[in-house]
């Protein structure tokens, strides 16, 4: 009875999260039904694929949102760190390794930079990453004038098929092993959502500047004569978005292996990853979600474009579809604050 009262509060004051799994779920089943090779490892392969990049986004938008703003610059970032990899992800392994560290740094100092400007140039953050996407995407450019580049071959093809090619590609052990079997047909790209989204973001959650975080979505006042250390906790969900946000440019230039400052691409992942984040249930007004439910949130903005091609819809429709889509998940965050303003008129 306890487990069951246990479930049902938590379905109560998460709904918004687990309306978003059951919607992956049919959206994603539909798919498989309609696909010619639906239910196959190539498919999953292929649609984990071209779902990193946006998963990244909207968990390195969820922390601004939970703090109660808006970071416009997370495409540009992850344009520049795509554009940084391009360049400096090959060669040797080290050198590898050394331009992995570079491009994932990089993001992350354009995070740190904005959330010391947040706190200490009292910007509002839409303001302050809208100025420093536009330098990020000025850095691309001058980076990468046309697309191009040159990411690790081996690299480029353990990272985007199965755990069999991945481990056949570094000869870790035998690919053939009969105890390997059951999971040799898993991508990797899933299993790096999966490190990133329960091996970063959920320790995270739990430490004071986390919970720092959700306090200031929350109620900023209370956080503050609470003597929790607001600037550091925003300062530090700044920075966690540019990784996150660099995660996903790394990514992106290993799958595509190269890079492009495209600017209206750029545009486009930010805007997606708001309407991932208000999908997968996080409030626009903070303090409430998770970028576990931003993952999802971006999962499913991602079936919804893999209908498009089952589909064979018009891709001069495709962005209409697409703004239908954006406008309504942007408006299920604005109808949440309606309501909440609704019902506080009524003890005016």
């Amino acid at each position: 009875m306890t487990v069951a009262r246990a479930f049902g509060t938590s379905l109560r004051q998460n709904r918004g999260f687990y309306g978003a799994v059951v919607l992956l779920c049919v959206l994603y089943l539909v798919y498989n039904l309609l696909h010619p090779r639906g239910f196959s490892s190539a498919v999953l392969i292929q649609n984990a694929n071209e779902s990193v990049a946006i998963v990244f986004l909207a968990m390195a938008q969820t922390i601004p949102v939970l703090l109660g703003g808006l970071d416009l610059s997370v495409g540009a970032v992850m344009t520049l760190a795509a554009c940084i990899a391009s360049v400096l992800v090959n060669g040797s392994p080290l050198q590898i390794i050394f331009g992995m560290v570079v491009t994932l740094a990089a993001g992350t100092a354009f995070g740190l930079c904005n959330g010391l400007i947040v706190v200490y140039g009292r910007l509002q953050p839409i303001i302050a990453t809208l100025a420093t996407g536009a330098i990020a995407m000025g850095l691309a450019l001058f980076i990468r004038p046309k697309p191009g580049g040159d990411i690790d071959g081996d690299l480029n093809w353990a990272l985007t098929n199965s755990l069999w090619d991945f481990v056949d590609t570094y000869a870790l052990f035998d690919p053939d092993a009969s105890w390997f079997a059951p999971f040799a047909w898993i991508p990797v790209p899933i299993l790096i959502m999966l490190v990133f989204g329960v091996g970063v973001w959920l320790p995270f959650r739990r430490t004071i500047i986390g919970r720092t975080i959700y306090a200031i979505g929350s109620a900023e006042g209370a956080a503050y004569m609470s003597g929790l250390p607001i600037n550091r906790a925003k300062i530090a969900a700044f920075t966690l978005a540019g990784f996150f946000a660099s995660c996903g440019g790394l990514y992106l230039a290993i799958q595509t292996a190269s890079g492009n400052a495209d600017i209206s691409q750029a545009g486009a992942y930010t805007l997606n990853s708001i309407a991932a984040v208000v999908l997968g249930g996080t409030s626009l007004l903070g303090g409430i979600g998770g970028a576990i439910g931003s993952m999802i949130g971006a999962l499913i903005l991602r079936v919804m474009s893999f209908y498009f091609r089952i589909l064979s819809i018009d891709p001069l429709l495709q962005p209409l579809v697409e703004g239908v889509v954006l406008l309504a998940a942007v408006s299920l965050g604005a109808f949440r604050v309606l309501r909440i303003k609704n019902r506080l008129e009524l003890f005016r």
